[in-house]
């Protein structure tokens, strides 16, 4: 899990259909742990280029003109910068197309200078990167580029961004043959309330590989969709998340908490005997009391609608 960029404020050339949805629904739920991985790991890095008074501006000065290494770095500098929530957009109207002029060019250079871009533009959320993030997730779905990071960097960028045109290229996406292409796709349909995003996502509930599922689930649990239940129901099952390969301890305690999380937005007999399982014996107290809570509060909601 990572915590997702902040949503652009509301404001010109904002999607209207997006802000419908809660900020934290990019961050719900399984992001894939290979972004998580690489920006924990630059993190160590700080100080490698001296951030004081910058601006994006001189980043993207420096991404344009330093040597190999100094271009990733000042790409993961404005990254940091527009992530921080300064007013990048406003103050600087030329730069979301310079950023986005810069994606484009860097198809020879480091990968991690596209990453550290892809990611930047999502978290400054001006629809006017859509074109050249679309561009380069068709090619990827022609089978062009090298980098699967890159990849799943470009594709979540267009899921913060939350422009409707992105929704063709992100449902084809959630059906490809990389799973984890799936699953940042899933990820990020997750904030388009449209027909055709919703179709993906109950589609997605039968994917074959868990997490895709799992974001599935989620994000449907957040339109009040009753197909999210058998999913959820699933993630509920401790036992069968340690049968689930790759996830980790701590990974299956996520994985309750937000399936718990799901469940209070879905009245279920099925959830609810799974959470009552959960708020007597789970050896987690977190996860009890999540559920308790839970179980409490679909209690106080029947009781008023008695």
């Amino acid at each position: 899990m990572t915590e997702a960029p902040p949503l652009p404020d509301e404001g010109a050339g904002s999607p209207p259909e997006r802000h419908r949805f809660p900020a934290r629904l990019l961050e719900f739920f399984f992001f894939p742990l290979v972004i998580v991985a690489v920006a924990a790991g630059v993190f160590v890095l700080f100080g490698l280029i001296t951030a004081e008074g910058k601006t994006p501006r001189d980043y993207v000065g420096l991404i344009r003109s330093g040597d190999s290494n100094r271009r990733w770095q000042a790409a993961f500098e404005l990254s940091k910068v527009i992530g921080a929530g300064k007013d990048a957009r406003g103050q600087d109207p030329r730069l979301v197309g310079d950023m986005a002029s810069l994606f484009k060019d860097a198809a020879g250079d480091d990968p991690r200078v596209r990453r550290f871009l892809a990611l930047a533009l999502g978290r400054l959320g001006d629809a006017g990167a859509v074109p050249v993030l679309l561009e380069y997730v068709r090619g990827v779905r022609r089978g062009e580029g090298t980098d699967p990071e890159t990849h799943l960097y470009a594709v979540w960028a267009l899921g913060a961004i939350g422009d409707a045109a992105a929704v063709p290229d992100l449902v084809a996406l959630a059906a490809h043959e990389d799973p984890g292409l799936r699953k940042t796709a899933v990820h990020a349909l997750g904030v388009f309330p449209s027909p055709e995003a919703t179709a993906a996502l109950e589609d997605a509930l039968a994917d074959p590989v868990g997490d895709v599922r799992w974001n599935a689930a989620a994000a449907l649990a957040r339109r009040g969709r009753a197909s999210a239940v058998p999913v959820l129901e699933q993630m509920l099952d401790r036992g069968e998340l340690a049968r689930s390969e790759g996830v980790t301890a701590d990974q299956t305690e996520e994985i309750l908490l937000q399936a718990i999380a799901g469940a209070a937005l879905l009245p279920d007999a099925r959830l609810e005997a799974r959470l009552a399982a959960l708020g007597d014996a789970d050896p987690s107290l977190k996860v009890r009391a999540a559920a308790r809570r839970c179980l409490e509060q679909s209690y106080h909601k029947q009781a008023r609608h008695s």
